[in-house]
């Protein structure tokens, strides 16, 4: 046990040190638990948790259908021509990303929503380096917020067994939604109070940009319904949620190859599932089952149920 945890406390702190190639430390490190026999063979795959990795795959890949869609790109396209000035432009961009990142990869909602900032510094001649942060730190918030908006948050979910409701409304109290919402709300004031010199009126786009198809929107919606509903399932396996998450991106790339006839309707959503998550899960459910003391260090988020219960009582 002893030599589990010291090879578990070096993988951590490197991971920490060297933040790049987390996931080949990680499948590095769980190569060692198992060709030591620290892991047993035989435990190998019930390690895995297959439900992290199927929802990861899953919400990657349907978030990519949407961004080829267009429609984020609309919707900001619709937010940016109700604004007065630069003002409640960066106010608005920043609640828009962290409404997108409620249910979208974060990186994934700062690159849909960036391009569009840019713009508009660019016609007003302003810095967008605080258009940018505002964007990005909304973002990174709110993922926080539901059970599809980051890799953490799904492994969250799963760890401490929380289904989708359970963020919103955990143990009879108010979850872990709610304080990231005050947080949103907070960050909105300050980013306005930041820009309260900035009172240049904005340009009305003359033609909004064009949604492409709008079956990938039904189907991330349709998502967050099944996962819903599968909350309040008794006794429901424990992939139910992967399954709903790679079932809807599976119909969603047969989908687009049957109205495309392409075979980019299958590599380019693919493509979009990074190796980064994917090999730090199995690394760590590997390393973590291997040492099962420390387990807990590779899973600091399955504090945030007993954070957000202390927190609203």
């Amino acid at each position: 046990m002893i030599y589990a945890l010291i090879l578990f406390a070096i993988t951590y702190v490197l991971m920490l040190t060297f933040s790049k190639y987390r996931p080949y430390i990680a499948l590095g490190s769980a190569l060692v638990f198992i060709l030591t026999g620290m892991l047993p063979l035989d435990q190998i795959f019930t390690a895995i948790d297959w439900n992290v990795l199927l929802m990861i795959a899953g919400t990657m890949g349907l978030v990519q259908l949407f961004i080829d869609s267009h429609m984020p790109a609309r919707l900001a396209d619709m937010i940016m021509t109700k604004v007065p000035n630069v003002q409640m432009a960066a106010v608005a961009l920043a609640l828009f990303a962290g409404i997108i990142s409620a249910f979208v990869d974060n990186v994934a909602t700062v690159l849909m929503v960036a391009p569009v900032a840019l713009a508009i510094c660019k016609k007003l001649n302003t810095n967008p380096v605080p258009f940018i942060i505002g964007i990005a730190v909304s973002s990174n918030l709110q993922g926080a917020a539901t059970l599809v908006g980051d890799t953490t948050a799904i492994m969250l979910g799963s760890y401490a067994d929380m289904s989708f409701l359970d963020f919103f409304w955990y143990k009879g109290r108010p979850g872990i939604f709610f304080a990231v919402e005050l947080g949103a709300v907070a960050s909105a004031l300050i980013l306005a109070w930041l820009f309260r010199k900035e009172k240049k009126p904005i340009d009305r786009a003359t033609q909004l940009t064009p949604v492409t198809d709008y079956v990938p929107t039904v189907l991330l919606a349709g998502m967050i319904v099944l996962l819903i509903s599968a909350s309040f399932l008794p006794s429901k396996p424990d992939i139910t949620n992967g399954l709903i998450c790679v079932t809807l991106f599976v119909i969603g790339m047969v989908y687009t190859y049957v109205r495309t006839r392409k075979t980019e309707a299958f590599t380019g959503p693919i493509k979009s599932i990074t190796l980064r998550p994917s090999a730090c899960c199995w690394g760590c459910s590997w390393s973590s089952a291997a040492s099962p003391t420390w387990g807990w260090w590779m899973r600091p988020p399955a504090c945030w149920p007993r954070w957000a219960a202390a927190t609203s009582s």
